[in-house]
């Protein structure tokens, strides 16, 4: 494979990354490390980490380990897929597109490697007790997950060197090096969540917390696969909001047109693949939900309306602004396409019903009053406003605000295609039909739920949830076949797209991010004073849930060294494209996409 000056420059400057931060590491280490911590006959349940503390410690390097893992298990997956649309098609630019993605992965493959291994070290010896107990569960599941990790390396390395060697009549192979890839990766991630859903609700132990039996009972516990299901979904949302990031990045620094357009296709293509997940992604979070009531409602309760109720009106902010963001990215890009002007009309409608969402998600339960303003309202529940408070209303809202972002993608896509079908009238009536049985549907069982027990409530979300897919399949379906062979009202004008649009991508992407680490926050703290819920209690001086605002902090901080690193990783991906060879740093001319193509993924 041939490579240019800059790409071994880039190689270079992060091998001189990795050695620093190893050596940087091992002097932190030396230094912090207690005076006793080799004496093994003392064998203390704790050590304090100093200055910061070993929870605060173990916290960021744990957040920022899982955002670096989030993001190379979920850019492998929608990079094959778009290989294989680029292998099928014949199409180039997908293909190279693919190459673009999974080069983003290469550094941030190193970078997780070693933060997990700082987090490996932290947890042994800070907390030589916890992981004491924690590796008499799942030791076997350790070689299996080394075993894993080196499996998938070792094939993500083939799959991306062997991008021009294994072509032609052999590009089978390369695809599926790159499905093996990724099985490889979900695998990892299944045995990972394994040890942090057992500790939210294990199973498989006795009543003194020994393992009973086969070591799949622990690993099969009441949130694993909820928990598979929703990081697996969350990791290619923010798979894609990060290579999103990168192209608005890209953009933005681009010195010519065919850079700028080659880098917003690029961004469109990982917001897609970003909202086309984030989508369904409320879905596996309602299911997660569910199972942790039913394995302690008392969990349940702390976690919905308990000390965590206000971490949900922030969550709710948070995923107000990726809904009307995401949405506001699609409407900008409209702009674009010649023919979208028939559509604007619907984009206030649109605004309205997103921001009505917004408003009765973030409305919350019991208002913060003085003493006199509850006496006045005769209660901490405002006499209206508390109505939008509860789960009822906020299900209905988030699902509408679903049925309203893919209506907003539906007319992106048709946006410069006028179908020729003779029964499009009939494919229309039943697309509108569709949104109107499911907006019925959504709404109905919202109401209804305010006259029902929680856990029947709760089951609602169910066919809330079932109604919208349903509708997306239908909608989908009918719109795939009435615009196909439809006729053109022009090209995408790639390049052409507002700047603001890709200060968007990087807002949704920084968004997500802080996001991902608040759910984190939830998830753990509802466990509160136990390492393992109900087994194994945290007697450390730190056996305390942070308040929201402290952890917020955290978080922030977490966030904003997360993309401190992703910022340097982008300038080593743009390193080995300066000069002539920029096109062509791994062997390949980049497509020319500026006036081109009709704005399907």
């Amino acid at each position: 494979m041939k490579t240019g000056g800059g790409a071994r420059r880039s190689a270079w400057a992060f091998t001189l990354l990795v050695i620093t931060l190893t050596l940087a590491g091992a002097f932190i280490a030396l230094g912090v490390l207690p005076a006793d911590a080799q004496d093994a006959a003392k064998e203390p349940a704790y050590r304090q980490f100093p200055v910061f503390g070993s929870r605060l410690a173990v916290w960021a390097i744990a957040q920022l380990h899982l955002n670096f893992a989030a993001f190379i298990l979920g850019v492998p997956i929608f990079a094959v897929i778009i290989e294989i649309i680029g292998w099928r098609t014949g199409r180039a630019e997908y293909d190279w597109l693919s190459h673009e993605f999974v080069k983003l992965t290469f550094a941030a493959f190193s970078t997780t490697a070693l933060l997990g291994a700082f987090l490996l070290f932290l947890l042994i010896g800070y907390y030589p007790k916890f992981w004491n107990y924690m590796t008499s569960i799942f030791f076997p599941t350790y070689w299996v997950y080394a075993l894993l990790f080196f499996a998938e390396t070792f094939t993500v390395y083939v799959w991306y060197y062997g991008w021009d060697w294994l072509t032609g009549s052999k590009k089978w192979i390369h695809v599926s090096l790159g499905v093996l890839s990724n099985l490889f990766g979900t695998a990892i991630l299944f045995v990972a969540n394994s040890w942090v859903t057992f500790m939210v609700s294990p199973g498989g132990i006795t009543e003194s917390g020994a393992l009973k039996g086969s070591v799949w009972a622990a690993i099969n516990n009441f949130t694993w696969m909820p928990i598979n299901i929703h990081r697996l979904i969350a990791n290619i949302v923010f798979g894609g909001t990060i290579a999103a990031a990168y192209a608005a990045f890209r953009f933005l620094a681009a010195k010519t047109d065919e850079e700028r357009a080659r880098y917003d296709w690029m961004g469109y293509i990982g917001n897609f693949v970003a909202l086309s997940a984030f989508i369904v992604l409320p879905f596996a979070g309602y299911w997660l939900g569910r199972e942790i009531y039913a394995f302690n409602q008392t969990m349940g309760i702390t976690m919905m309306g308990g000390f965590m109720s206000w971490l949900w009106i922030i969550q709710a902010i948070l995923i107000g602004v990726l809904f009307i963001g995401s949405n506001y990215y699609l409407w900008l890009g409209m702009e674009r396409i010649p023919g979208s002007e028939r559509y604007r009309k619907y984009v206030p409608y649109m605004l309205m019903i997103l921001a009505a969402g917004f408003i009765v998600w973030a409305t919350p339960r019991s208002m913060v009053v003085t003493l006199d303003e509850a006496r006045a309202m005769g209660g901490t529940h405002h006499p209206v406003l508390g109505f939008l408070g509860v789960m009822s209303a906020k299900n209905t809202a988030v699902n509408l605000m679903i049925l309203t972002t893919f209506l907003s993608y539906v007319l992106y896509r048709r946006a410069n295609r006028i179908s020729t079908k003779s029964w499009v009238t009939t494919g229309m009536a039943v697309q509108w039909a569709m949104f109107g049985i499911a907006a019925v549907i959504v709404t109905f069982y919202g109401v209804y739920g305010y006259f029902v027990e929680s856990m029947v409530r709760i089951g609602f979300s169910v066919y809330q949830v079932g109604a919208v897919l349903v509708a997306i399949a239908v909608i989908m379906i009918v719109d795939v076949f009435m615009f196909r062979g439809a006729r053109s009202t022009g090209a995408i004008r790639w390049g052409t797209i507002a700047p603001r649009s890709q200060y968007v991508l990087i807002l949704l992407a920084v968004t997500f991010t802080w996001l991902m680490g608040l759910m984190g926050f939830a998830r753990s703290g509802i466990r509160q004073h136990w390492h393992v819920y109900g087994v194994m209690r945290d007697t450390s001086v730190e056996a305390v849930t942070p308040a929201l605002g402290y952890a917020s902090n955290v978080i922030t901080l977490v966030t904003i060294a997360f993309f401190a690193l992703v910022m340097f990783i982008f300038w080593l991906g743009g390193l080995g494209e300066k000069g002539k060879e920029g096109a062509q740093a791994h062997g390949r001319a980049a497509p020319v996409i500026a006036g081109g193509g009709n704005g399907k993924p």
